[in-house]
């Protein structure tokens, strides 16, 4: 949901603020004002690719910052800048932290649909159909494709499977003698988890274990042995101490060295107890230093790491094994396949069945929102053609598609195919209203949704629109004074004339709106247009409650 939406050099917007409210939110004005600009503003903050002419005349960049809320459960909302500069460069910032373009579009782009004429729109690409469906047949659909989903992944995981075990029993020749030779190399050292690092950590220690006890010892005599650090240094602590009684700071002096002879005393002490833990076995030696030299040509032979070394074990081991077991682990891995099929076969089919019961109603839920639009008998149709089985995908074992046919008795066709601009954003409108909570869009923006349409239409699409208004957050770009009324809240967009022309943002209420609502009506404030608006505005505000 947008919360706000501020701009700031944009085109001909040199300021401007849009609020749009949870429900309907219109924006109206004259031809040539400047709406586009407000939709060029939130295709920024979707990602959409920038164009340094948008940076309005005389500016060094244009900024659109938004805020928006992910869900009724996100209290914390998320902000987004767009900075686009006139050499063309664009910055972006999400919650203040630099992003780029492409992480602005995944967290942008799927709270709102732009449902323009000149739109790259969903309902154009027939994958979507089925995610339409999907969402609006709800719990059995659900389950039916996850089930399918599962299977297909049971499937593919068993044709690998296969793939493998009998890529690996056509083994032969060299390849195999390789994976052998590594296997009784490599079993013939046998190499434990970590025994490799622990040698080369230990081993040193032992091959100079007589040294490490020698200077150990030497070390100590010369701090604790008769005539070592300890004595002369403990001599000059008595003599300090003794003429501290004269000077105070001579004992503290004695002090002082006391710490430091108590000190020299410990690491005398640990000194002994390392010599005499120093265990100097010449044959453990030797065994330790064959033992490391062993493990040592298995690096250099199957390394560098001794990780390397035991996945060539496993490897060669499993070749071995798939060998020597062909027949048998073929069999095994085509009965499994065989299996994961049948299962795959069985979801298909309920799931084709779920959807197929469930497609056409949602066509004739549509259908009765397009009969309110004024569209004749216009209707959709739902197409689902089985598909090879090496052409199963995720969306299912079909090939499904919504076809638009404009009255009875004629050939169903793709919607890019036939249906008109304006038809084809009231048929986005109709499927739009009968989703409802189920679409997972929060945020509807339609542009030229109106386009070619007056009297009783005008009328019926305002309804479909506050109808929508009650799930969903829907602003909407209008010329029809039947639209504007139904908005909750209202926008007026108008071009002020000068030396660099500038489009203003105004929130609307009162007589303001009264006047503008006029103006859509007749183009003039006369009393009679001033009384029709404010009828028209009366009358919207009985049906909304």
């Amino acid at each position: 949901m947008i919360d706000e939406v501020q701009v700031h050099d944009l085109a001909l917007i040199h300021e401007g603020t849009l609020a749009p409210g949870s429900g309907l939110t219109v924006l109206t004005g004259e031809t040539g004002a400047g709406k586009t600009a407000l939709l060029s503003a939130l295709k920024l903050l979707m990602g959409e690719r920038a164009d340094a002419s948008q940076v309005r005349q005389g500016e060094a960049a244009a900024t659109v910052t938004g805020r928006f809320f992910c869900d009724a459960r996100d209290t914390e909302g998320m902000v987004v800048t767009r900075r686009l500069g006139a050499d063309g460069r664009s910055r972006v910032r999400i919650d203040g932290q630099i992003a780029g373009v492409r992480e602005l579009a995944s967290r942008v782009s799927p709270l709102i649909d732009l449902c323009g004429q000149h739109e790259h729109q969903r309902l154009l690409d027939a994958a979507s159909h089925v995610d339409m469906v999907d969402a609006w047949a709800g719990e059995p659909v659900r389950r039916a494709r996850e089930e399918y989903l599962l299977r297909l992944r049971e499937a593919r995981l068993a044709a690998r499977e296969l793939e493998r075990v009998t890529e690996a029993s056509r083994t032969q020749g060299s390849r195999l003698e390789e994976a052998r030779f590594a296997l009784e190399r490599i079993e013939e050292i046998d190499p434990k988890l970590g025994e490799y690092e622990e040698l080369e950590e230990t081993l040193p220690r032992a091959e100079h274990a007589e040294v490490l006890a020698t200077t150990a010892h030497e070390a100590s005599e010369l701090v604790s042995g008769e005539g070592g650090a300890l004595d002369p240094l403990n001599a000059a602590i008595a003599e300090l101490a003794r003429m501290g009684s004269v000077d105070a700071r001579l004992g503290e002096f004695a002090d002082a060295l006391t710490g430091a002879a108590i000190t020299l005393e410990d690491v005398a002490a640990d000194l002994r107890r390392y010599r005499d833990e120093v265990d100097f076995d010449p044959e453990e030696l030797a065994r330790a230093q064959e033992r490391f030299s062993a493990l040592k040509g298995l690096l250099r032979q199957f390394g560098p790491k001794m990780d390397d070394v035991l996945k060539t074990r496993d490897e060669a081991r499993e070749l071995l094994s798939l060998v020597d077991d062909a027949d048998a682990r073929v069999h095994k891995a085509q009965a499994t396949l065989d299996a994961a099929e049948a299962e795959l076969a069985r979801a298909a089919k309920t799931l084709t069945r779920r959807r197929n019961e469930a497609a056409p109603r949602f066509c004739r839920e549509v259908g009765k929102q397009m009969a309110r639009l004024e569209m004749g008998r216009a209707e959709l149709v739902w197409e689902s053609k089985p598909l090879p089985r090496p052409r199963w995908g995720e969306d299912g074992p079909c090939s499904c598609e919504l076809l638009y046919r404009a009255g009875a008795g004629l050939t169903p066709r793709p919607l890019r195919r036939i249906a008109s601009g304006g038809e084809l954003s009231r048929v986005m409108l109709a499927c739009k209203v009968v989703l409802g909570e189920a679409d997972g869009v929060d945020t509807l923006v339609f542009d030229e949704v109106d386009a070619g349409v007056g009297g009783a239409t005008a009328r019926s699409l305002a309804s479909v629109l506050a109808d929508l208004a009650r799930t969903h957050q829907v602003i909407v770009v209008t010329h029809l004074a039947q639209v504007a009324v139904m908005g909750t809240t209202h926008y007026v967009v108008r071009k002020v004339d000068g030396d660099v022309p500038e489009t203003r943002l105004e929130r609307v209420e009162g007589e303001a709106r009264v006047h503008e609502i006029a103006r859509m009506l007749s183009g003039d404030a006369s009393q009679a247009s001033l009384a029709h608006a404010q009828q028209m505005l009366e009358g919207a505000g009985t049906l909304l409650g």
